[in-house]
């Protein structure tokens, strides 16, 4: 619609967050997984990824046409994009799939900001207890061990912190992989100065006399320092209780 609309902006972010943010952060790192356990569903999904990429380089190849046009012809052999179908909306939409990844992706997103907040390494591998019984995710566990480097459990596993996602449960060990301490100490100091950020900006907006001569742009600004310091409240108070205490 956007290509008969003339709209190559916006038609070119489109595919590029399709691309970008669907096909490669999540189906082609799923599909990893799936390649690795072999037999039938790893079939699936070759055929399957073999056909979004095929049709995502058609979608692209008339705004990036030098690379789609490489990348075509060495993964088909055929003649040239140049030469080839538009592809077809079937109207095929599977909504039980659709929600089921859904879910996955936000235990997987939610555990990976967690992560974050605490200063792990992206790639540094963590004891997890996953309770997955009773949700779509079972059948997803190695894919969710794997995304965010989560290693098994063992026998002196001992959770400091659970997340609970979607109906499922993520425990985690981070004895030994964090300085708890330092690190409520970091939180509460954050938190402070949040609470600190949010008392100011209330002070002010409830000034009379202030709000009468400042310019709108500044009383917004204002608006938005609140907001912002509403949420990392909310965050940091959120990252506190779920670490163990020291």
């Amino acid at each position: 619609a956007l290509y008969e609309d003339f709209q190559f902006a916006k038609l070119s972010d489109a595919l590029f967050h399709f691309a970008w943010d669907e096909v490669f952060d999540w189906y082609v790192e799923l599909s990893k997984t799936t390649f690795q356990a072999g037999g039938e569903p790893a079939e699936v999904s070759k055929r399957v990824l073999g056909e979004v990429l095929d049709v995502t380089l058609r979608l692209l190849h008339p705004v990036v046409p030098f690379v789609t046009e490489t990348l075509w012809t060495t993964l088909t052999g055929g003649e040239s994009l140049v030469v080839g179908e538009w592809p077809k909306d079937s109207g095929f939409r599977d909504g039980a799939a659709e929600r089921e990844i859904e879910s996955l992706q936000s235990v997987i997103t939610e555990v990976r900001r967690f992560r974050a907040d605490q200063g792990l390494q992206p790639g540094q591998r963590v004891p997890a207890r996953l309770v997955l019984d009773g949700t779509a995710l079972v059948p997803h566990e190695a894919a969710i061990r794997q995304l965010l480097r989560l290693t098994p459990e063992g026998e002196s596993f001992s959770a400091t912190a659970t997340l609970p996602v979607g109906g499922a449960a993520v425990a985690l060990d981070l004895s030994g992989t964090i300085d708890v301490a330092a690190e409520r100490k970091r939180l509460a100091k954050d938190l402070a100065a949040a609470e600190k950020e949010k008392s100011q900006a209330i002070a002010k907006l409830g000034n009379e006399a202030f709000l009468a001569k400042a310019p709108d742009q500044v009383v917004d600004k204002i608006r938005t320092r609140l907001a912002k310091a509403e949420e990392d409240i909310t965050r940091l108070s959120t990252q506190l209780e779920r670490l163990p205490q020291a």
